[in-house]
Order: C-alpha cells, then structure tokens, then sequence
C-alpha cells in the first residue's frame, strides 16, 4: 500500500510539474490511468475487507472449537473420576466379599475339627426344632381342617338362601302377574263405573251431561290431550257438580298415561283435596303411589298404598294396594 501511494505521489508531482506544457492527449491519458489505479485500489480494498471478515470468522471458529474442547476435556475428566471411583467401589465390596467367604471357610474348618459332643449338641438342637415345626404343623392342619368345614357350612346355607331367593322370586313373580291382572281387571272394569256414573247425568241439566259425556269418550278413543280439553272445560263449568271429581280423576289419567308422572300426582291430589267425599279419593291415591314408584320413590309410594288399604279396606283398590305392598317388602 505505501508504494501505491508513493506511486501517486510521484504521478501527481509529475503531472503537476508538466502541467502547464502537457497537451490534450497526455491529459486524457493520465486521466485513463488515474481510474485504472483507482479500480486497482478498491478491488485492494475489497480484498482486503474480505481478508479481514475471514479472519474474524476464523477467530470464531477457533474461540468455539477451544470452548468445546475445553468442556469436553472437563467432561472426559469427571466421566474419568467417576469410573475410578466406581471400581474403587467395586473393589472393595470384592475384597470384604473375599474376607468373609475366607471367614465362613474358616468357621466351617474349625466346626469339623470340633469333638463330636458338640456335634450332637447341634443335632439334638435342629431335631427339637424339627419337632417344634411338626407340631406347628399339625396345628395349621387342624386349623385348615376347620376352616374347609366352616366353608362347607357356609356353601350349604348359601345355597339354602340361594333356593329360599329363588322361591321367593317365583312368589313375587306370581304376586306380580296378580297384580297386573287385577289392574287390567280394575282399567277394563273403570268404563262400565263411568258408564253407570254417566246414568247420573239424567238428574242433572242436560248439557252438563252431554259435555261429560262427549269428554269421556274422547278420552276412550285414545284421544288424550283432546280428552283432558274437554274435561277441563266440564270443570270450568261444572267445578261442583256430582261428576266433577270424576273429570278431575279422568285428567289425571291423562297425564299418567303419557307417563308425566308428576304432573298425574298434582292432579290426582285435586281429587282428594277439592273432592274428599266423592268416590273417586281411593282410586287417585292408589294411583298416586304407583306414580311415586314409577318415579322410584318407594318411600311415598307404600305410605300412598297403606292409606289406600287403611282408609278403603273393601274396595278393589285396597286388594291392588295390598298386593302391591307385598312386592314392595
């Protein structure tokens, strides 16, 4: 680099010194070498930037390589202090492993040059411990022996329960199929008790009569929603007429069947609150507590068909109760 620049230097000197008699042609040819040297400098220049940038990277380079070696030295080195103690470890557990089967070997020689007196002694001591075992196993036997016949009895009244169970599931069985024929008997027989209900609409104004009327064979036909509108408009009429507890029972039924059982519950408690004189109070609470057992509340289902049977002991709804009451046990 200085004898580019001295090399400008002298150019410069030269050309300021032949300046005034340099022609047109000497000037365009210095001006042609002055770029060539221009470009000749900054390409220098170039290469030495990038001279410089290979350096740093080098550097870099070198500073890691040394990190890594250094920390894999250290590593090589812990990893080397740990396998020595490790053997040392092993070692030693060798060596007393060592010292006391050389120990035991011993003992043994010395117990065969024992007399034979204390041989005996050893002998007389493992048979009493052997008959002590003996004993203890005799007692584990008997032990065992009673546990198999407590088992056995225990078998036994198992299976005496298990037929007991079995008996009385049948019984339930048939208490069941009573009951269901006795409700059918009672649903079958509830039309033929509306019909001659119905006799009692001739005392009363005829359209009373032809709207109970009309509502309940609404309801016959299946028609429950329709059924329950025209009962509930018999009421809204009639609330305190002789059939009225009959429409209020029959909305209920309406609701039951469409299994809203709770909704049943509500309307079947207006028959026995706003009606308790009237004929209908003993079918609402049975069908009340079977609503509640529908609805897995046995609870109030059996106290609904206790009052059924206490309250109305020779009717048929009593006989359903007490039937239902027996599987319920």
């Amino acid at each position: 680099m200085k004898k580019d620049w001295r090399g400008w230097g002298i150019l410069i000197a030269v050309v300021l010194s032949f300046h005034g008699c340099a022609t047109t042609g000497d000037v365009q040819m210095l001006d042609k070498e002055i770029q060539r040297l221009e470009f000749q400098l900054n390409q220098i220049q170039r290469e030495k930037d990038s001279i410089r940038k290979e350096i740093e990277v080098l550097r870099g380079e070198w500073t890691t390589f040394k990190k890594e070696t250094e920390m894999n030295i250290s590593s090589l080195q812990a990893e080397n202090l740990k396998t020595r103690a490790d053997l040392s470890l092993r070692l030693e557990t060798l060596q007393s492993e060592v010292r006391m089967l050389s120990t035991g070997v011993e003992e043994y020689k010395e117990f065969l040059k024992a007399p034979s007196k204390e041989v005996s002694r050893v002998r007389e001591d493992v048979e009493v411990r052997l008959r002590i075992l003996e004993e203890k196993g005799k007692t584990l036997d008997e032990r065992n022996r009673t546990v198999e016949e407590k088992h056995r009895s225990l078998e036994e009244r198992n299976r005496f329960y298990e037929e007991r169970l079995k008996g009385l599931e049948e019984r339930l069985k048939g208490l069941d199929a009573t009951l269901s024929t006795k409700l059918a008997e009672f649903e079958k027989n509830l039309p033929s008790k509306e019909l001659s209900a119905e006799s009692k609409t001739t005392t009363l104004s005829t359209p009373a009569g032809n709207l109970y009327k009309d509502a309940y064979e609404t309801f016959q036909r299946g028609d429950l929603e329709g059924g329950r509108r025209k009962f509930e408009a018999f009421l809204k009429q009639y609330p305190n007429m002789e059939l009225s507890d009959n429409a209020q029972f029959w909305i209920g039924e309406t609701y039951f069947l469409r299994k809203d059982f709770e909704r049943a519950i509500l309307e079947y408690e207006k028959v026995i609150v706003k009606y308790p004189e009237g004929d209908k109070v003993s079918s609402a609470l049975l069908k009340q507590g079977l609503a509640f057992l529908e609805l897995g509340d046995r609870t109030n289902a059996r106290n609904l068909l206790k009052r059924v049977v206490d309250r109305y002991p020779q009717t048929e709804q009593a006989d359903i109760a007490k039937k239902k009451l027996e599987t319920l046990k």
